[in-house]
């Protein structure tokens, strides 16, 4: 047996990272010719909607949002909203903005990716259900206010990596439903070919999709280390759950990230359950926000989109001028651990319709945004018919595309080919190959 250090796990994260590089964007490369000083020395982040928003003939177009969703800037209305729910604060004598801005175009975004990220996973289920998608399939359904409210700060230069429950971020990174659909039936046109699963989906700056529980927060220290030392300004948030909380090389990660002041925000996604093991049961500590010791750490409502936009765009602030910090997003997973895990034999059916009832993150929203007169009901009903019929869609490619045919099962193997044969394959020459062109 190896035991995988989280060291060894930082400096793979490093080359994960040359992997999917974002400097190969021309506008980060002519950046970081400009960039002459360290992780804790790097300026202030633009205003996110300086970075995020585009207006192309009067239209608002952001990542992840398809334009004819975009609100004309002339017509755009702005709230102030005062978050439900406050912060809860160790080794901050300040935190987040509890009064925060909320405009029209933002609140389609929101609203629509919510949807979205729902409708997929319940495509998902489906599926699953139909003996379409094999293996392990884990839902982010009830969850969607955490990614969504993380994306909505981060920068082009930023970057995230998490676990496995990860269709939704996926879809915000980039891809779109029919890739991540497609991927998980095992089609040719799933964004990993069919090969990847449900836990290996990539987009440029999301690193995954990874299956080894906790292993994805010492990657994450080597991506944020990668960032540093290239000094391209980037914070990488890195995502893990309660469940994964007690993992040692979790502490390894927060320890080094101290020691070497990595531009790096530590997220602790607490659905109260790891696995079927309610987080009292796991752990002695459950103020999950705290357990970086000397690391800095805010509680948040995971539940609330604005309670996670607000507490995310502190956080890359704080962790590119100061230093790694924790987020603990207090949410809930409606489904079981997994889709072969029903999630009613530690928890009652009612517990979960209460949480429906009270607290589901896509209906506060849609309340809030008709209280404030930012969308109408027959506006939120047609981006609702509008998701549904890009889901179809998408669907009807994962039923009816064709597997990658069996020469392709060695294919992809490196990132650059320098050989055309592939190495250490005994009684076979395999030649190297793509599975989509490049």
């Amino acid at each position: 047996m190896f035991k995988i250090t989280a060291k060894a796990s930082v400096s793979a994260g490093i080359i994960l990272h040359n992997l999917i590089d974002p400097t190969k964007n021309a506008l980060l490369t002519r950046l970081m010719r400009r960039v002459h000083f360290t992780a804790a020395e790097l300026p202030r982040p633009l205003a996110p909607s300086a970075l995020h928003d585009r207006y192309e003939n009067g239209v608002i177009t952001v990542a992840g949002v398809h334009p004819n969703v975009g609100l004309e800037q002339e017509q755009e209305q702005t709230a102030r909203v005062r978050l439900q729910r406050g912060f809860k604060l160790h080794r901050l004598s300040e935190g987040p903005d509890t009064m925060v801005s909320l405009t029209q175009a933002e609140a389609v975004r929101y609203y629509r990716q919510m949807k979205a990220i729902r409708q997929i996973e319940a495509a998902a289920n489906r599926l699953y259900k139909e003996r379409m998608v094999r293996g392990f399939c884990h839902l982010y359904t009830g969850q969607e206010a955490c990614a969504v409210g993380m994306r909505a700060v981060m920068r082009p230069e930023d970057s995230i990596i998490s676990a496995y429950r990860v269709h939704g971020w996926a879809y915000l990174m980039g891809l779109s439903a029919q890739g991540v659909l497609a991927e998980l039936t095992g089609r040719r046109s799933g964004c990993s070919c069919g090969k990847g699963g449900s836990m290996h989906m990539y987009a440029p700056n999301f690193y995954g999709g990874n299956g080894i529980v906790g292993a994805q927060v010492s990657l994450g220290a080597g991506v944020a280390l990668a960032s540093k030392y290239r000094q391209n300004g980037g914070v990488c948030l890195a995502l893990y759950g309660d469940g994964a909380a007690n993992q040692g090389q979790v502490f390894e990660s927060f320890n080094m990230a101290a020691l070497w002041q990595l531009p790096i925000v530590f997220v602790c996604e607490n659905n109260n359950y790891g696995m079927g093991t309610s987080a009292e049961r796991a752990a002695c500590n459950t103020r999950y926000y705290t357990r970086g010791d000397v690391l800095p750490g805010i509680w948040v409502d995971g539940m609330d989109v604005l309670a996670v936009r607000s507490a995310t765009e502190y956080a890359i602030e704080f962790a590119q001028n100061r230093g790694p910090l924790l987020l603990e997003l207090c949410t809930y997973r409606y489904g079981g651990h997994s889709l072969s895990d029903p999630g009613t034999s530690y928890r009652s059916r009612e517990e979960v319709k209460e949480v429906r009832r009270k607290s589901d993150a896509i209906n506060r929203f849609r309340e809030l945004c008709l209280d404030y007169g930012l969308q109408s009901q027959e506006q939120l009903e047609e981006i609702d018919a509008e998701v549904q019929t890009e889901v179809q869609n998408a669907v009807k490619v994962a039923r009816s595309d064709e597997e990658l045919a069996p020469q392709y099962l060695w294919a992809d193997v490196y990132a650059q080919n320098i050989e055309p044969r592939l190495r250490s394959v005994y009684g076979y020459d395999l030649m190297h190959a793509r599975s989509k062109p490049t």
